[in-house]
């Protein structure tokens, strides 16, 4: 709380020790699940069968979605251990530097996509879904702290909440 007695509330904090993060490392585990059974059985077999292109560009898309979702992975197990007393902020900070939440885009346009199986693109377009959720809320929680414990000048609580949205949502 500041001298001016104005306390500000880590929503995003709340929110990766929440239901809400609980139930984001349920479906990004299972997916990293789903995606390696899908990977070593019925999409093995799949690409077998594909025609050159589509087999190429399978064999680049199973790389970049099982790096997509072991570094989603990586954070959600970091984000665990620091929800669990395992790890200090400070160490998950110095870890997550390590994860890249934002690459590993697809071309929905590249010559094949569309012979891909069905299935093998429906893992591909929800690790997407997934990977996008997981940095804003890398965002929201690892933000800077100056904005995070931002104190108004002065005592309007209008104007402090009004800020405060301003920043969540970038529009400073």
């Amino acid at each position: 709380m500041s001298e001016r007695g104005l306390n500000t509330v880590s929503f995003a904090g709340h929110a990766a020790a929440s239901a809400q993060f609980k139930s984001l490392y349920a479906e990004g585990m299972g997916l990293v699940e789903e995606t390696a059974t899908y990977l070593d059985g019925v999409g093995r077999q799949a690409s077998k069968v594909l025609p050159r292109m589509a087999s190429v560009l399978y064999a680049a898309e199973s790389m970049r979605l099982t790096t997509r979702l072991m570094q989603m992975a990586s954070w959600l197990l970091l984000q665990r251990a620091v929800n669990n007393g395992e790890m200090s902020r400070d160490q998950v900070i110095a870890e997550k530097n390590k994860v890249r939440l934002d690459s590993f885009n697809v071309d929905r346009a590249a010559p094949g996509w569309n012979d891909l199986p069905e299935a093998f693109r429906d893992l591909i377009e929800r690790s997407l879904r997934l990977q996008n959720r997981v940095a804003l809320l890398d965002r929201e929680i690892y933000r800077p702290q100056d904005v995070q414990s931002f104190q108004p000048d002065n005592q309007n609580s209008v104007q402090a909440q009004l800020h405060l949205l301003q920043t969540a949502f970038g529009n400073n």
